[in-house]
């Protein structure tokens, strides 16, 4: 199955290389290129892609805006593309929504390799983002800038036995195929509870799961 892909990126030389790098393997098809906020929503609107490849800086509707947008209306998963000392804009990102992180200086397979995951329903970030979170997460909930997903109890409460296994396992990093290997059920079973479980616990995406799951030491 070919991944459908939009690349926002506001400067035109980075633009065409993370382009190249895509349309270079046969699984994945750019559909659309963005300049802004505003045509990146616009093209996510025309074409429904599998995945949006989002920089935040960006002029007019910045990339965050954007993806609350895109997000808000379901026209795509998100990966946003973030460099390492602007902390602040991912975790805005991660409020807005989005499925993955990945650093703007990430090798040509990394690239390719985190839209593959992000089209699967795998949540990514990056492994120097996902440390660098998870120092801010144990600061506690007045660190300041870091959204913590509010999880109620009797929304845990809620969670099936089987769900709190799959979350307990997006925490660990795991993905889906992982997932489903470890518990013995269909890749597509997973997702089912994935699905699930984000509702009932008023989650946006994965990564903001996965989060939660390590905040509470499932």
């Amino acid at each position: 199955m070919t991944i459908r892909v939009v690349v926002a990126e506001d400067q035109s030389a980075v633009r065409a290389g993370l382009v190249m790098i895509l349309r270079s393997t046969p699984d994945i098809e750019v559909v659309a290129e963005a300049a802004d906020g505003d045509e990146a929503l616009a093209a996510a609107r025309a074409h429904r892609p599998d995945v949006l490849l989002m920089d935040i800086q960006m002029p007019r509707t910045d990339g965050l805006t954007a993806t609350r947008l895109v997000v808000a209306e379901q026209l795509a998963d998100v990966l946003v593309l973030t460099t390492f000392d602007l902390d602040e804009y991912v975790f805005g990102a991660l409020r807005a929504g989005a499925a993955g992180f990945l650093l703007k200086d990430a090798e040509a397979d990394q690239l390719i390799d985190a839209v593959r995951t992000v089209a699967a329903g795998d949540g990514l970030i990056a492994p120097s983002v996902t440390r660098r979170l998870i120092a801010e997460f144990a600061r506690g909930p007045a660190a300041p800038g870091v959204p913590r997903p509010a999880a109620p109890s009797d929304a845990l409460a809620a969670l099936t036995p089987r769900e709190r296994e799959v979350l307990s396992l997006i925490g660990a990093g795991m993905a889906n195929a992982e997932i489903a290997a470890r518990l013995g059920m269909a890749e597509a079973t997973v997702k089912t509870h994935a699905s699930r479980l984000l509702r009932k616990l008023g989650l946006r995406s994965r990564v903001q799961a996965a989060i939660l799951a390590q905040d509470l030491g499932l």
